[in-house]
C-alpha cells in the first residue's frame, strides 16, 4: 500500500506533467509541420492545374470528422473545429499565395 510519503510531492508532480505538456508541444508542432508540407503539395497541384484553392465540400467532410474523432476522444467538438478552421484558413492562404506566385511565374 502506499502512503503519502511514497507519492511525489506536488512541485515534483507538476514538473513531471509540464515535461509531457512540452512533449506533447512538441509533437504537435512536428505533427504541424509535416501537415503543412503536404497540404504545400496540394497548393503546388491545384495551382498548376488550375484549380481552386478551397474546397468547401471537403472542408465540411473533415470537419465532420474532427468533429466525431473529438467526441470519441473526450475532447471538446467545437474546440476541436475551432482548431481545425484556424488550419484550413491557414492552408486556403498558402495555397493563395501559392496560386498566385505560379501565375505570376507563368507570366513572366
Amino acid at each position: 500500500m502506499q502512503t503519502v510519503t511514497d507519492q511525489p510531492s506536488p512541485t515534483a508532480a507538476l514538473l513531471d506533467l509540464r515535461r509531457s505538456i512540452d512533449n506533447i508541444d512538441a509533437a504537435l508542432v512536428a505533427m504541424l509541420a509535416e501537415r503543412f508540407r503536404c497540404t504545400k503539395a496540394v497548393g503546388a497541384l491545384k495551382a498548376r492545374y488550375d484549380m481552386p484553392p478551397a474546397d468547401p465540400a471537403r472542408e465540411a467532410r473533415q470537419i465532420a470528422r474532427l468533429r466525431t474523432l473529438a467526441e470519441d476522444a473526450h475532447l471538446d467538438p467545437d474546440f476541436a473545429e475551432k482548431f481545425l478552421n484556424f488550419i484550413i484558413h491557414e492552408v486556403i492562404r498558402h495555397h493563395e499565395a501559392i496560386a498566385k506566385q505560379s501565375s505570376e511565374s507563368t507570366v513572366k
